[in-house]
């Protein structure tokens, strides 16, 4: 129940403002060329995107790791689902300057609430991927569906105006995600709604982009 009450508290506060791109010469590592940052509001509180500037730094954490037993860490494929674009770190910070700040779409740290708390992209809501797994049964399950935008009429539940949502978890051997994925997908979430960062927080930080601890 606490994680439930988590997760509509996190879809209500989900407001995001965005500073458009601004040149700096502060910054010798840039995401590209063009863009050396980018300014995100996370929570009421404004946090830069950025990459680390220490040319030396290297990651001495979990995501350093190389080898998992599988099942259940597998290396996931390409293409999730048929109609789910799978997406990098640039169209991850596009989606958040266009969808999230125009309030169309949400960014998904699809994760259990202890590894959301060690660490997730600025700008994400978490919506952990066990969540949906009881299908429209659970009243938790429909109110979230509801504050996702969809609508229930008769016996159906209606899409059209439903956010996009980007999805993630720790990285291309995570299914989280995945199953996040393929839950919302069961429920009839349209696949042109839904996007897939396959890298997820293991190609976040490898990048050096700037990760947040809620």
């Amino acid at each position: 129940m606490k994680q439930h009450a988590i997760v509509m508290k996190g879809l209500l506060l989900a407001t995001f403002l965005f500073v458009p791109f601004i040149s700096s010469a502060e910054n010798k590592v840039k995401i590209t060329p063009d863009i050396p940052y980018v300014d995100v509001q996370h929570n009421g509180k404004t946090v830069r995107v950025e990459r680390i500037q220490d040319t030396k730094n290297r990651l001495n954490n979990g995501f350093s790791k190389t080898s998992r037993v599988c099942p259940p860490f597998c290396v996931n494929p390409i293409e999730l689902s048929p109609g789910v674009k799978t997406v990098a770190e640039l169209e991850v910070l596009n989606f958040l300057e266009g969808a999230v700040k125009e309030n169309k779409g949400l960014l998904i740290d699809a994760r259990m609430p202890e590894w959301f708390e060690k660490g997730t992209i600025p700008g994400s809501v978490n919506i952990p991927f066990t969540v949906l797994s009881k299908g429209f049964e659970s009243k938790h399950t429909q109110k979230i569906i509801t504050l996702l935008g969809a609508r229930k009429n008769g016996e159906e539940w209606d899409y059209e105006n439903a956010r996009e949502l980007l999805m993630y978890c720790n990285g291309m051997w995570c299914g989280q995600s995945g199953k996040a994925i393929k839950n919302l997908l069961e429920l009839g979430y349209p696949a042109e709604k839904l996007m897939w960062y396959r890298g997820g927080m293991q190609a976040w930080q490898s990048l050096g982009l700037t990760i947040i601890t809620p």
